[in-house]
């Protein structure tokens, strides 16, 4: 095993699937030259060359248009997107064509690519830039949505990825670009839909997904010592497809659950796995399912407001605490 940070999982990721397949290429803003805004791309550029290594203006419906022309003519490209918030900027080029175009095509062509950056909120940066945008794009059949966590995930889940025939939308947080983890010396690659237990419990489940897992796994050790309830916590890792057997086997065993969800709560992850969860594991739950949402408006700069909006431990443990009546 090796220790990395989840930038260096990713760029691992990615150089391995660059020299495996000569038709994967890396295109954003600053991935070259400047080794990547957040140097997930550092040292890229002088391996493989500006012809698979290409910096763009500042103009994502252009860059991203580009990518999909790009997969439809065979090549798989990466695309990078300084922030998820920018992708809205090629909201068509995603939606109207990266999503349909095999259906539209009745299967003549496909869109292998991967769109891929930071996700949700920073610190500061106002709420232009700290949006979590999982729920739209996993609205839309033909995307796949990955939202991940961990080095270890972010390497087997991006090579996956790049793998796939389908678009697919790769969520990481700019937060967690430094979060160190073990990840395997061999090849492992870790299929697309499929959650995981970071850690085991009996009383209820903590659902989640990216950054807020590290929230869960706090919040799930202040419960256990100071209130006494074994809370399992279950990360989606990818919300489209959704690992929803994972989700009724976690409620067969603990009869309770708390979707924690960065993002608003309307019309959300939370609120979707929420309905699917009641519709098929009715009688097995104990508690009405609770969702941690951020709050319903947007995302202000200043520090103090920021952590009330957000999703935080003590209301995780809140939650945690009436769906188990302690």
């Amino acid at each position: 095993m090796a220790q990395l940070q989840l930038r260096e999982a990713l760029r691992r990721a990615m150089v391995e699937e660059m020299r495996r397949d000569d038709r994967v290429f890396l295109m954003g803003e600053e991935v070259a030259n400047y080794d990547g805004a957040y140097k997930v791309s550092q040292g890229m550029l002088e391996e493989f060359g500006e012809r698979r290594i290409i910096d763009t203006p500042i103009s994502e419906n252009g860059f991203v248009g580009l990518g999909v022309g790009a997969a439809m003519a065979g090549l798989r490209p990466i695309i990078e997107v300084m922030t998820w918030n920018f992708s809205l900027v090629a909201y068509d080029q995603i939606i109207n064509n990266a999503a349909k175009i095999v259906q539209m095509t009745a299967g003549q062509y496909t869109v292998p690519m991967v769109i891929r950056g930071p996700n949700g909120a920073a610190e500061n940066l106002g709420s232009q830039h700290s949006q979590a945008l999982e729920s739209i794009f996993a609205h839309f059949p033909g995307l796949k949505v990955v939202s991940t966590s961990t080095p270890a995930d972010a390497y087997g889940l991006l090579k996956s990825a790049i793998r796939d025939p389908d678009p697919v939308i790769f969520m990481e947080s700019e937060l967690a670009y430094g979060v160190k983890g073990e990840v395997p010396d061999d090849e492992t690659l870790i299929p697309l839909g499929e959650a995981v237990t970071r850690r085991e419990g009996s009383d209820l489940t903590l659902v989640s997904w990216n950054k807020q897992i590290f929230s869960c796994l706090e919040a799930a050790d202040v419960l256990q010592k100071e209130y006494g309830i074994s809370a399992q916590v279950l990360d989606l890792r990818t919300i489209r497809p959704l690992d929803e057997q994972a989700l009724y086997d976690a409620v067969a065993r603990t009869h309770r659950m708390v979707i924690v969800q960065e993002g608003f709560p309307f019309a959300g992850i939370a609120a979707e796995i929420s309905a699917r969860v009641q519709e098929a594991c009715f009688d097995a739950l104990d508690a009405p399912i609770l969702r941690v949402t951020n709050l319903d408006l947007n995302q202000p700069y200043a520090t103090n407001l920021e952590k009330l909006v957000i999703p935080s431990v003590a209301r995780i443990i809140q939650a945690a605490r009436a769906v188990c009546n302690r």
